[in-house]
């Protein structure tokens, strides 16, 4: 796709929302069951405040995500938590939310893959000896879909968006009318017991806690759609915060609805089947949507397998809410000289193909290193999430403050900055109560990667501020060196070398030297008698190599030559083209290693004179001019 092409990538809101909403959605299949396996240990009197919590929870996610419709039309450039922070609260905050985010993106693959698999596994337990092996061709085939567009891949991801949310509206709507009838659905996990005692005092505080932030893995993924902004059609800050505010309706309604009925259902769930009494030799625990759907329509019926087929598929496309929120945030950051300037540039489907396979890559060794298993990995999850959800609020707070002593406080803002204050201070109590429920537990890495990536970042700004300050013209004009000395590295002669020789003298350097290294006495009889013979112009020297090395010899005599401050050492190297990869092997090894050296020598260039072997003649360009090829006249910087 042409670059003039980007407006034709632009997203609708019903593109939108399953391009940039899955996470957060999808986040309903697990985030209830997290909820179930912390209360577990506290017994089935403590189940039954499962509501209670969820209730919690997404009173917290109407916080954030009213915070951050505030923040599309504050920042409609994107960014996010990181362009927020940048802007209000400076360099550092916004570096510590920017690795926070791009760790969230990375876990939010991990996970939504892992929890797909697990509930693929749910419905068919087979495939459990090759649940990782799976994940990981998912994410690779997540990687390719993304590569070819992100309007393409919207809208083969929106169908099992809609249809998720379709079949758990429709489970709910059963389930809580067959309740209404005096049908309650029985799960199937209900007869069964917990050995857990009923803890009581700080240790019923402490598993509330504890349940609570595991629930927050709901949250997940809301900042996406107020970093991708600019990807969406005009006017963009209104689309999308629209987009928001739905994703936000369906998931409170879908997290509070999966809440009551599985408590009702007597859900009950734990980390291993020990914790549970009365279970029954080979008893399959299975997810809380599995028990649920079985409960509601039938174990095996239409209506169980429409709901695991959608869970599985939302589960594992709700990773490409990270695969368009981190190679967005990572071209961001690589604008502002943070991150390798290639994360910035478009692939040829306008889409930064460099971060979607960074994104990938790091997922797909979380996955392998942690063997696929949700519980490890979602420890790891939220931690990054609450950091940049805390910095984002408190540099919204800061962004009304400014926009009160500008034009006075209004009633909008004055409502904006409530919502944000309460959100930031909401959101910084989780952020504390996450990381001292979860830091043995795995978190502690989070607690590492991020400082970590935040160096990285500062190093990487500083090289490319160094390297800026280096490269700026020292002088006025262009300066041009006082002379030229030609050098030709002649192994024997034959038309690559004649053509380097003749190349060599066009350009008439101050001095030419055809310089042979003697590493075989009888190759250097025979290339002195042919020079003398064929009476070449040029002064043959030969350097003598006692150990049959060829760089050292050459870079010796390069040392040697007498040279003032603006001359030049040119040093020209034949070389052979080759159409077949094997040939390659063969030929030029001298001439790579050779050239790798000279870099590193000062004032020394080096060019190379191609020969194109008859293998790689069909794979050669047709001159300038030839075959309608467009021929472009030379700029001249001084005409206007």
């Amino acid at each position: 796709m042409r670059s003039t092409q980007l407006h034709e990538t632009l997203l609708p809101k019903r593109i939108a929302l399953p391009v940039y909403c899955s996470d957060p959605i999808s986040s309903n299949a697990y985030a209830t069951q997290e909820i179930l396996l912390v209360l577990a240990m506290g017994g089935a009197a403590a189940i039954l405040l499962t509501p209670w919590i969820a209730l919690v929870v997404v009173a917290l996610l109407a916080l954030v995500t009213l915070s951050y419709r505030s923040t599309c039309h504050a920042y409609p450039d994107g960014g996010g938590a990181y362009a927020v922070s940048r802007a209000n609260l400076g360099r550092l905050p916004s570096l510590i939310a920017a690795a926070a985010l791009l760790v969230d993106y990375v876990m939010t693959v991990a996970v939504s893959v892992a929890s797909g698999v697990e509930n693929l596994v749910s419905a068919f337990p087979g495939l459990g000896d090759y649940s990782v092996m799976i994940a990981v061709g998912l994410v690779a085939g997540l990687a390719v879909m993304n590569l070819r567009g992100v309007k393409e891949s919207g809208t083969l991801f929106a169908i099992p968006t809609y249809g998720f949310v379709v079949s758990v509206f429709v489970l709910l709507i059963v389930g809580f009318w067959n309740v209404a009838n005096g049908h309650p659905p029985v799960a199937e996990s209900a007869q069964l017991g917990f050995v857990s005692g009923n803890p009581a005092g700080a240790a019923m505080l402490i598993l509330l806690l504890r349940a609570f932030a595991s629930g927050c893995t709901s949250l997940t993924g809301v900042e996406a759609v107020s970093n991708g902004v600019p990807t969406f059609r005009v006017p963009k800050a209104h689309n999308a915060a629209v987009t928001l505010m739905m994703m936000g309706g369906l998931s409170i309604a879908m997290m509070m609805g999966i809440s009551v009925l599985s408590t009702i259902a007597g859900i009950h769930i734990a980390d291993g089947l020990d914790q549970l009494t009365g279970v029954a030799p080979g008893y399959e625990q299975r997810t809380v949507l599995a028990q649920l759907s079985a409960a509601t329509f039938g174990n095996n019926s239409i209506g169980f397998f429409a709901v695991q087929g959608f869970t599985t598929l939302i589960l594992i496309l709700a990773a490409n809410t990270a695969f368009n929120g981190f190679p967005v945030l990572s071209s961001i950051l690589a604008d502002d000289r943070y991150m390798p300037k290639q994360l910035a540039r478009r692939g040829d489907r306008l889409v930064f193909s460099n971060g979607i396979l960074i994104l990938a890559g790091i997922a797909a060794a979380l996955i392998v290193g942690f063997d696929g298993s949700v519980s490890k990995l979602i420890q790891l999850y939220i931690l990054g999430v609450f950091v940049s959800f805390t910095l984002s609020q408190a540099g919204m707070v800061v962004y009304w403050r400014r926009e009160a002593r500008q034009h006075g406080w209004r009633p909008k803002t004055v409502i904006s900055a409530a919502i944000n204050t309460i959100g930031a201070s909401a959101t910084a109590l989780v952020l504390v109560i996450v990381l001292i429920t979860k830091f043995t537990h795995g978190a502690y890495l989070v607690v590492i990667a991020i400082p970590l990536l935040v160096f990285l970042m500062l190093r990487v700004e500083r090289h490319y501020r160094r390297t800026s300050a280096q490269l700026a013209p020292k002088t006025a004009g262009i300066t041009l060196p006082s002379r030229i000395h030609a050098v030709v590295l002649i192994s024997q002669l034959n038309e690559p070398a004649l053509k380097a020789l003749a190349f060599a003298r066009a350009i008439h350097p101050s001095t030419v030297t055809a310089l042979h290294v003697d590493t075989h006495t009888e190759r250097t009889h025979k290339l002195v008698a042919e020079w003398a013979h064929r009476e070449i112009p040029v002064p043959l020297t030969m350097v003598t190599s006692e150990y049959r090395d060829l760089i050292d010899p050459v870079l010796d005599y390069l040392q040697a030559i007498p040279v003032g401050p603006r001359d030049v050492i040119e040093v020209f190297i034949p070389e052979y083209v080759v159409g077949h990869w094997w040939e390659a092997v063969l030929h030029n090894q001298s001439a790579f290693r050779l050239k790798s050296r000279l870099l590193y020598l000062p004032g020394v260039m080096v060019t190379s004179v191609p020969y194109h072997l008859k293998s790689a003649q069909p794979w050669a360009l047709p001159h300038p001019g030839e075959h309608g090829t467009e021929v472009r006249e030379p700029v001249d910087a001084g005409r206007p």
